[in-house]
């Protein structure tokens, strides 16, 4: 397998030193800022600024504990990474487009983790999964690469759209769309279906987001990515935006027993499905990526979890994580980079030829696995604390039993296995170590992940802090909360003698799930995935066939039946609580209006001529200039005799033209089809209910005492109607007087031909008598 970097530098001249020294400034001073804020700006400090008031969003920013270890892990992890790619794509044409896109994504990672407002994360959020798609896809030559872009954008902006429906309806439900606002008032909140629907979309969107089952499928995919990207989204940024989102409603929604046990069980059951699938792999990078997978399913249940151990916990891991999973990411590119391959079979006996990769591997590797004196030891500590509760279900501990062993195996395969195990089939004969950018920043952050687990008291007031973001309240627990060193050492052989065991096993167990999964990949979410994209295209084209079939009926009851269903649904809810008014008996103008209508209505259903349909439908038209008139409103009837009058007489004529030329005048459909008359009766009885409903609101008299009051001071005339129609309502009467005008224009030359052919019969008398029967 080729790696990333591969490519021809004579194409086009690369980045210049100082162009990549200039980005490589911009993480750093990111990061020297998050450091200052953290020593000098009490917790939490927040500013917001109005955006658009009518809708009651702000850019509001707040930054908490919570959101201050993931600014260090954006900026921290982000700096290791800028420097690593200068080494990395050193030469590439392309390495400035790289550059520019990791740091527009490192901002909108930071504006996530410190947006106060749903509609501004929303914003952000959906920009770190249209850069995401650059990026994944930046080698747009490779067809892999497209398609594995392609997924993760229709996987996470699928997760997107319905996170935003869930934004909505909780701003609603809610009447804020401040998040800690939300946070802090959703505890009073009893359940309710807006509520629910609203969470119920908000774990889709966080999900997809962190490559929860059954949404976990995106993640190693998008490993054709280059191991920088790799290295930042998929360890310490995007990724984990799903966790944190949970983290920061949990305070709101923790007590919803839908919400702690969807996240138990999504959680548990992606940690020990992802850590069974990385077995599968024989590509290094796809095998971290499954223990990513699992690593955010384990972070998803701590989050599930109550009491102040568990959100310790999630802190924990999460800086963990960052600090052994980006140095992993790093070596495996470092291997690729030197071998020109990553697949497990190929390698072996690097420790000669890459000796500071393979330092950085063991480093990392230690931590991963949860060794004595590494900040990984600390975090299994206490997530096996946090999991030793009695809330937690039994599977729960299973699958934190196979996340652990398996992390141990792959931490084996990365830092052992590739290193001083010699394959059966040596391919890698022209091995060699990186320069100082490649072996610098996997040292670097390896290292501090042994520092940390020497030295845990640095970072404890973080861990703490950020605990306190995700149970306030609970300020002097937490606080007083200490790192201590491990487990029983009972519990650490036994969980090491199970990963070496898997470890010595790989192979075998790598052939196992390879049979197995002949057998079941059919029904793989993989599977499934490629099967609803090849169903779109043939959904898309049945629903064109039956939509767009160019029939102007369908397209008549297609358009009534879903405007009744529409109107009828939303008149139910109003209904209900009106009172319906007294039957009144209508007069003899009235009835004779009606009797028009529903005359013109039921001749036109038996009519095949279409000249006799015209003028059958006519009477619709006059019947309802009738009850305007009788209505009160005489300007709309006299406005509506003329449009009506005129379009018979000029259709009628066409007709009749068309006629004379001998085309025929029949419909080719019968006018009687009781499918049309059910439709067009609901429709009726639709419309009619709302009507009637317009008249049971009790009348509002604003309007007329508006209008009773601005008259003569505004207006200048006492006689209101006059006012009405030519000051406050000109528009509409100029509209009125322009399709009178329009029905003339249109008449006149029906007219003016009509004036001609009585002349010409004037001067030929004789001519029309033998032309009369």
């Amino acid at each position: 397998m080729a790696h990333t970097a591969h490519h021809d530098p004579h194409d086009r001249p690369g980045m210049s030193g100082l162009a990549r020294a200039l980005f490589v400034l911009l993480p750093l001073s990111a990061l020297g800022a998050v450091l200052w804020l953290a020593g000098q700006v009490d917790l939490p400090a927040s500013v917001r600024w109005g955006w658009v008031p009518a809708l009651g969003v702000d850019l509001a920013f707040q930054v908490d504990g919570l959101s201050l270890l993931m600014l260090l892990m954006i900026t921290g992890v982000g700096s290791a990474v800028f420097v690593y790619a200068g080494g990395y794509l050193a030469g590439h044409p392309q390495q400035q487009r790289l550059f520019l896109l990791l740091t527009l994504f490192m901002l909108a990672m930071i504006g996530c983790v410190t947006a106060d407002n749903l509609i501004v994360l929303f914003l952000f959020w959906e920009m770190t999964s249209l850069l995401s798609f650059l990026l994944v896809g930046f080698n747009h030559e490779d067809a892999a690469s497209r398609k594995s872009a392609q997924q993760a954008l229709l996987v996470t902006g699928s997760g997107g759209l319905a996170l935003l429906a869930g934004f909505i309806l909780l701003g609603q439900a809610m009447g804020s769309w401040s998040i800690s606002a939300i946070v802090a008032a959703l505890p009073q909140q009893t359940p309710s279906p807006a509520l629910t629907a609203a969470l119920v979309l908000i774990l889709v969107g966080a999900f997809t987001k962190s490559a929860q089952f059954p949404f976990h499928f995106w993640l190693p995919n998008a490993m054709s990515a280059p191991t920088p990207v790799s290295a930042y989204l998929h360890s310490a940024t995007m990724v984990k935006l799903g966790v944190y989102l949970l983290a920061r409603l949990d305070p709101g929604f923790g007590e919803w027993t839908l919400w702690e046990w969807a996240l138990k069980g999504a959680g548990s059951l992606t940690a020990a499905w992802g850590m069974v699938l990385a077995l599968r792999e024989r590509d290094l990078k796809r095998i971290l990526a499954w223990s990513t997978v699992a690593t955010l399913g384990t972070l998803v249940a701590l989050v599930g979890l109550r009491g102040e151990g568990a959100t310790v916990a999630v802190g924990a891991l999460l800086l963990a994580h960052a600090l052994y999973k980006a140095p992993l990411f790093f070596v495996a590119g470092n291997i690729d980079h030197g071998t020109g391959t990553r697949v497990i079979d190929r390698l072996g006996n690097l420790r000669h030829a890459m000796p500071w990769t393979a330092a950085a591997a063991l480093l990392a590797g230690a931590s991963m696995a949860g060794m004595p004196m590494s900040f990984g030891y600390i975090a299994k500590d206490i997530i096996l604390t946090a999991k030793g509760g009695d809330d937690v279900f039994a599977f729960a501990r299973a699958a934190n039993t196979v996340f652990g062993a398996i992390a141990v195996a792959v931490a084996a395969v990365a830092a052992i296995r590739v290193f001083w195990r010699r394959p059966g089939n040596l391919e890698t004969p022209h091995a060699h170590e990186g320069g100082p950018a490649l072996v610098g920043p996997p040292l670097v952050l390896a290292g501090i992940g042994i520092v940390l687990g020497l030295f845990p008291f640095v970072v404890q007031d973080l861990i703490a802090e950020a605990s306190l973001a995700m149970t306030p309240g609970t300020e002097a627990v937490v606080v007083g909360l200490a790192l201590e060193v491990g487990p029983a050492l009972a519990s650490v052989a036994v969980t090491l003698a199970a990963g070496l065991t898997v470890f010595l096993l790989w192979d075998p167990l790598h052939r196992l799930f390879e049979r197995v999964a002949a057998r079941t990949g059919p029904f793989g979410m993989v599977r499934l995935y490629e099967r609803a994209l090849q169903g779109i295209p043939r959904l898309a084209a049945g629903a064109t066939r039956a939509l767009q079939h160019g029939r102007l009926p369908g397209y008549g009851l297609l358009l009534l039946g879903s405007a009744s269903l529409a109107l009828g649904a939303l008149a139910l809810p109003i209904a209900s609580g009106l009172d319906w008014p007294a039957w009144q008996a209508p007069g003899w103008g009235w009835l004779g209006g009606c009797a028009l209508v529903v005359a013109g209505a039921v001749l036109a259903l038996f009519q095949r001529d279409r000249l006799v349909l015209l003028l059958a439908t006519g009477l619709v038209g006059y019947g309802s200039a009738v009850l305007f008139l009788f209505g009160g409103a005489p300007d709309v009837a006299f406005t509506q005799f003329v449009v009506e009058s005129v379009f018979v007489i000029v259709a009628a004529s066409v007709l009749i033209k068309l006629r004379q030329q001998g085309r025929g005048q029949g419909l080719r459909e019968a006018g009687w089809r009781p499918g049309a008359a059910l439709v067009a009766a609901v429709f009726g009885a639709v419309v009619a209910g709302w009507l009637l409903l317009s008249v049971a609101v009790p009348f509002d008299a604003s309007l007329s005492a508006f209008f009773a009051e601005r008259s003569v001071p505004e207006a200048h005339g006492r006689n209101v109607v006059n006012v009405i129609l030519v000051d406050f309502r000109a528009l509409d009467t100029l509209g009125e007087i322009t399709v009178v005008m329009l029905s003339l224009l249109a008449a006149l030359p029906l007219l003016q031909a009509v004036r001609a052919q009585m002349r010409r019969e004037r001067r030929q008398p004789g001519a029309a008598e033998e032309g009369q029967p």
